[in-house]
């Protein structure tokens, strides 16, 4: 019984209409969903269109907290910074105690005291963490302490047997190159110089992408005098103009070939002090869109097929309805025939 009156209903024409309706839903929904695909794979060339579509996905004022509570509790008052920043430049509003708590931070950490003793650290060690280290990084390189210090133990553990880094050993040499070309252009290459201290920081403390780094050897033996580094360097530094060194540092963690740096800097020119905040929150994604093609042929595929539901179910409420107007009026001829028959009176 219940089969039976499942198939009565599903021969009824409501019963297609609504198929109808439900198909054109699931088709206004796919297309939709097409449109925005496309959209994507317009920006696909254009990293602050594909960030600012990310950010709308993902950033809000719970992520804006979370992240910048994070950041202050691991010390990282750069990364909070910067996270203020884009809340504010995406109109999202934060605690202000919270807000409060990073200014006051700030503050701090630029005292005389503290900034001093950052930069005699990166002037030391190589290893920039914030603005006042890298002044001391890139003072060292700048008069080529940096690179001969990086170039003699490199090179003394090469001549001893033991464990060495080729990359620093190699960009040691380029940068004392680079260096010879800031003096001798009165300081037109200093933002590669600058860049390239940075990448031999990022190899030096493990932050640089092992892919990026084969990629860009791999580029740099294409040409000469090792012109595919010195392209990694400058976007390096044009980042580091822009956002700030870490940013930098972080984008050379995340980027997987030269011209990922190229897109980074490009982002950081219209982003500015938020990059560091963007890299953080969406990595490589800020930059490289992921199967947009196939997703905007899977959206078109099943928006065709809603759309041949659609066709399909209208073309059955429009036979049914048919086929139900013909049958009403085909037992109502029946019915006036017959009525005067039964009329007439019985014969005795």
């Amino acid at each position: 019984m219940g089969e039976r009156r499942f198939l009565r209903l599903a021969q009824h024409p409501a019963f297609a209409l609504v198929c109808a309706v439900l198909f054109a839903l699931a088709a206004l929904a796919l297309i939709r969903e097409g449109v925005a695909a496309r959209n994507r794979l317009a920006a696909a060339d254009d990293p602050v269109r594909i960030t600012d579509q990310a950010l709308d996905r993902s950033f809000n004022r719970d992520v804006a907290e979370h992240e910048i509570g994070a950041a202050l509790a691991s010390g990282d008052i750069d990364l909070a910074q910067s996270f203020v920043a884009l809340a504010a430049d995406r109109g999202v509003a934060i605690d202000p105690a919270l807000a409060a708590k990073v200014k006051d931070a700030g503050v701090q950490q630029s005292s005389f005291g503290n900034t001093a003793g950052r930069f005699v650290h990166g002037l030391w060690t190589g290893e920039p963490t914030d603005l006042a280290s890298l002044a001391g990084t890139a003072f060292g390189d700048l008069f080529v302490f940096g690179d001969i210090r990086d170039a003699a133990r490199e090179g003394t553990h090469y001549l001893m047997g033991r464990h060495y880094d080729p990359w620093i050993f190699g960009l040691a040499g380029v940068g004392i190159a680079i260096t010879a070309a800031t003096y001798a252009t009165a300081g037109f290459t200093a933002p590669e110089r600058v860049g390239l201290s940075l990448v031999k920081a990022a190899r030096r403390s493990g932050r640089l992408n092992p892919v990026l780094a084969v990629r860009a050897v791999r580029e740099a033996v294409k040409v000469d005098e090792a012109g595919g580094l010195v392209d990694l360097a400058e976007n390096t530094g044009r980042l580091e103009v822009k956002a700030g060194p870490q940013a930098a540092m972080d984008s050379l963690a995340v980027a997987e070939e030269p011209q990922d740096m190229s897109r980074l800097a490009r982002l950081s020119a219209a982003k500015g002090g938020k990059t560091r905040a963007i890299i953080k929150l969406l990595g490589r994604a800020a930059i490289v869109l992921t199967a947009t093609t196939f997703d905007l042929a899977m959206w078109l595929i099943w928006a065709a097929v809603a759309l041949i539901g659609f066709c399909a179910s209208c073309k059955t409420a429009a036979e049914r309805m048919t086929q139900r107007i013909l049958l009403r009026n085909k037992a109502c001829r029946l019915r006036a025939v017959e009525l005067p028959i039964l009329a007439l009176p019985a014969r005795p």
